[in-house]
């Protein structure tokens, strides 16, 4: 892993000579924030030696590197998931990469299916703990050093300081925000009913398909993280019948300029 994280990162380096302070990774509906950025650089995924393919429809499938405000950022278009077929040491690759290309800041966003009756479709979700349900654990195996270690402290996988920035930044922009646990399932199947209620049972307020193990692998390189969530359908028996992904991605896109407002003022004032 160390070697293909570094030939990837010299290829990048080659191609692009920028080092970002930020990376993003942008989730369904939500890949136009790349029109907020001063674009210098764009590469495919196609072109980038050792990573994977984005297969899932509304993620676009490329490294975009360029500056808000003077700030350097990278961000990804479109992300990896596990039920793609993908090991998790593949979904997460691309946090390790952008860890040495320099960010210091990792900013990730997803589209989930709330089950805290306080939220309804469209809202934003900030959020503040995760709970991590995935099979497999992307720190399996044996660990290298050079990357962190053996047994990562998750007290703080998303960061205070930005979470009370955001907060701060939206009652300026009058954004409403809600705060959140994001669970993460495998997928691809939207969940039933019953799995639902279990998510609401065992103490999270939105799940997901994604955004944990990439969040546990910026925390195992000392990244500081911030999450959000946006709400694409809710995950009760009035609302089940109705979720598809094109319904999904609808809704995430109506809630789309707000996130992009709220994100780039978080990287032009952290």
């Amino acid at each position: 892993m160390w070697e293909k994280v570094q030939e990837t990162v010299s290829f990048i380096k080659e191609k692009t000579n920028f080092t970002p302070e930020f990376g993003v990774i942008l989730g369904s509906g939500l890949g136009d924030f790349t029109n907020d950025i001063t674009i210098e650089h764009v590469l495919p995924y196609t072109e980038i030696p050792h990573f994977p393919i984005s297969t899932v429809q509304g993620h676009k499938g490329a490294l975009v590197f360029g500056t808000i405000q003077g700030k350097k950022v990278v961000a990804m278009q479109g992300r990896f998931h596990f039920y793609e077929g993908y090991d998790m040491k593949q979904v997460t690759f691309p946090v390790r990469v952008m860890k040495f290309l320099g960010i210091q800041k990792l900013i990730v966003s997803n589209a989930s299916g709330g089950v805290n009756p306080a939220y309804k479709v469209g809202d934003i979700v900030v959020i503040t703990d995760h709970i991590n349900m995935l099979p497999e654990h992307p720190l399996r195996g044996q660990n290298d050093e050079r990357f962190g270690p053996r047994f990562v402290n998750m007290s703080e996988p998303y960061s205070t300081a930005l979470i009370n920035k955001a907060l701060e930044l939206a009652t300026q922009l009058k954004i409403e925000l809600k705060s959140g646990v994001y669970l993460a399932l495998q997928g691809p199947t939207f969940e039933t009913l019953a799995e639902y209620k279990m998510v609401k049972a065992i103490g999270a307020d939105c799940v997901g398909m994604s955004t944990v193990p990439e969040v546990i692998i910026a925390r195992h390189m000392d990244l500081e993280c911030f999450g959000i969530s946006v709400i694409t359908d809710m995950g009760d028996k009035e609302n089940i019948e109705n979720v598809n992904h094109q319904e999904v991605l609808e809704a995430a896109k109506k809630a789309e300029p707000k996130v992009r407002e709220l994100i780039k003022n978080l990287i032009i004032y952290s």
